[in-house]
């Protein structure tokens, strides 16, 4: 499913730059509809730039508004570009020097389907390779080497999307400011690969954590601002205020006692709730989080858990719709091409 914020990306148009040209041009239905045609934006695509400001514009009144001006847009649709803009390859895992603006304190990195993966000198070679396999078993979690779920990476590269991977805490402070927006940092103390080999116990991976939560937050809440978006009232917003007991927008001093979802940071916003939480149903739908002592957090530490408490979570994130993993990645991405 290709969005209009990553259609427009090629052109280097903003979403917020289109929406002003087609208020501008509403009295004037033909130049949008030409433009549009142009640049091989669809009726949804258009439905979608709308919606940054009037939300809940459907494809079918951006139709009818065309139709009551004697235009048919249907043209849009069937003549709209239908490949993705975002072009890729299977990762090799080949371990690059590089020059890329803002990260000239990280010396290494790998690509992952077009998302670097950035490495601080002290950072170890085998805990920038098992980033990068995790990675790549998040997005192509059967290991076919194709992409589960191509609007995802193509919101995670518009966005500029990067992973750091840091020793000392002052890594991460020279990377060049503007550049963190979409970036996550992964201590490399916690990148454990260990922890797949010794039967998910030990420290755990926080590999896992830190990558789902970047492709989660500029992948899917992008992609499904309605479903996925960190905001009050998308589906997964209203499935966390269920699962911590009411609608909290800031941390309660205490939780109800029905919550079985009561992350406690005060750091953490109702956004990075969100985040948190569709890690936690993610993760433990997926068996990473048996072994675990995490409670004081999150009670649902199994798939049947999640299934038979938070069914809301559960039933968002098993839809076929959004081509979610099913497999938890153990950091040996293995496709053969």
């Amino acid at each position: 499913m290709k969005t209009a914020r990553s259609h427009l990306y090629q052109y280097d148009v903003s979403i917020e730059d289109a929406y002003h040209f087609v208020y501008s041009n509403l009295n004037n239905p033909q130049i949008i509809y030409d433009t549009c045609l142009a640049y091989g934006v669809t009726n949804s695509m258009l439905a979608e730039i709308v919606n940054t400001e009037m939300p809940r514009v459907t494809k079918a009144q951006v139709i009818d508004f065309f139709s009551s001006y004697e235009i048919d847009s249907n043209d849009l649709d069937a003549t709209a570009m239908s490949v993705p803009i975002v072009s890729y390859s299977t990762p090799d895992f080949n371990v690059l020097s590089h020059s890329d603006s803002g990260f000239d304190w990280f010396n290494r990195k790998i690509d992952v389907f077009g998302i670097p993966i950035y490495a601080a000198p002290a950072v170890g070679e085998d805990k920038l390779l098992h980033a990068a396999n995790i990675m790549a078993q998040w997005l192509d979690n059967n290991e076919d080497g194709l992409i589960d779920n191509q609007g995802v990476l193509d919101n995670l590269i518009v966005n500029k999307a990067s992973v750091a991977l840091w020793v000392e805490d002052t890594d991460t402070d020279l990377i060049t400011e503007g550049m963190q927006q979409f970036m996550m940092d992964l201590g490399s103390e916690e990148t454990r690969p260990e922890w797949h080999l010794n039967g998910h116990t030990g420290q755990f991976d926080a590999s896992l954590e830190e990558l789902w939560h970047l492709i989660t937050q500029s992948g899917y809440a992008n992609l499904y601002p309605e479903v996925f978006g960190e905001k009050v009232g998308s589906s997964v917003a209203n499935a966390m205020d269920i699962a911590r007991g009411g609608q909290f927008v800031e941390i309660p001093d205490q939780y109800p006692e029905s919550a079985w979802y009561s992350y406690g940071d005060p750091t953490c916003d109702y956004a990075c709730m969100i985040t948190e939480y569709m890690y936690w149903g993610m993760t433990s739908i997926l068996g990473a989080q048996e072994n675990r002592a995490i409670s004081d957090e999150w009670k649902l530490n199994t798939k049947d858990l999640v299934q038979s408490t938070d069914p809301a979570i559960y039933d968002l994130l098993t839809d076929p719709q959004y081509n979610f993993p099913t497999v938890l990645p153990d950091g040996s991405y293995n496709f053969i091409g």
